[in-house]
Order: C-alpha cells, then sequence, then structure tokens
C-alpha cells in the first residue's frame, strides 16, 4: 500500500487485452488516522480497475501539499506513462488528488493533457464513480 507522504512506485503484470491503468494517490494524511486516506484510496481505484476490467500496471503515490502536479515526481511518472502509451487509463480517488480546487485550473490543464494522449481520466470514489464521470 502506498504510504501518504512518501512517493512510491508499484508495477504489476496481466495478460494481453486487458487495457492497462496507473493508479494514481496523493492523499492528505490526516491528524487521526495517517495514511487512512490513501489506503481508501488505494482500494476504491483497485475495486474501480478490477469492474471496469483494468489492469493497474502501476501505483503511483505523491506526499499531499503541492497544489501544481507538474511540481510532483508521482505525477510526472504518471505524464511519462501516458506519453508513451503505457497505459489507457488514469485512476485517481478525487479530482482534488491531481489539484486542489482553489488550483482548479491546473487540474483541467492536466485532464486535457491525458485526454490529448488518448489517457481517459476515471475517479474511483463511490459519487463520482456511479457517475461513469470523466475528469474535467
Amino acid at each position: 500500500m502506498i504510504q501518504a507522504g512518501t512517493p512510491k512506485q508499484r508495477t504489476a503484470h496481466a495478460g494481453p487485452g486487458t487495457k492497462a491503468a496507473v493508479l494514481y494517490v496523493c492523499a492528505e494524511p490526516g491528524t487521526y488516522a495517517p495514511g487512512l486516506a490513501a489506503k481508501r484510496a488505494e482500494e476504491e481505484g483497485r475495486a474501480l480497475a478490477e469492474a471496469r476490467g483494468l489492469r493497474v500496471a502501476e501505483v503511483i503515490g505523491d506526499p499531499f501539499g503541492e497544489p501544481d502536479p507538474q511540481c510532483r515526481e508521482g505525477w510526472m511518472r504518471v505524464r511519462e506513462l501516458a506519453e508513451t502509451a503505457a497505459v489507457a487509463v488514469v485512476i485517481v480517488r478525487w479530482p482534488s488528488a491531481i489539484a486542489p480546487d482553489a488550483a482548479h485550473d491546473l487540474r483541467h490543464r492536466e485532464v486535457q493533457w491525458l485526454q490529448d494522449h488518448g489517457v481517459q481520466v476515471r475517479y474511483s470514489w463511490e459519487p463520482l464513480r456511479t457517475s461513469d464521470g470523466e475528469g474535467r
């Protein structure tokens, strides 16, 4: 599992024919239960991948706090995977994991960049998941 505040990556391999996804985790550590939000983000992301028939190629985490995704090592790895067509989907718990609401323009920039590279953004948090919403 990804620990909040620590950039980590894991790779998984599966059979051919399944779309590859990257699970991106960037969650506030929390005061009373540090790591719980990151744990839930990973669990929900894996559940979404399984429900959609996606293969989680990597789980990538970043420390919470930097609003600009392009200043985060993990997010730059997400972009690298998208640019090289190694993944077709980015799974993230909610939009603010990409960039906080106060920096929504940065989030929109990143989602558009991913879409321009043929990569879908899917949110794993249940209210966003059931609407089958694509990141905007």
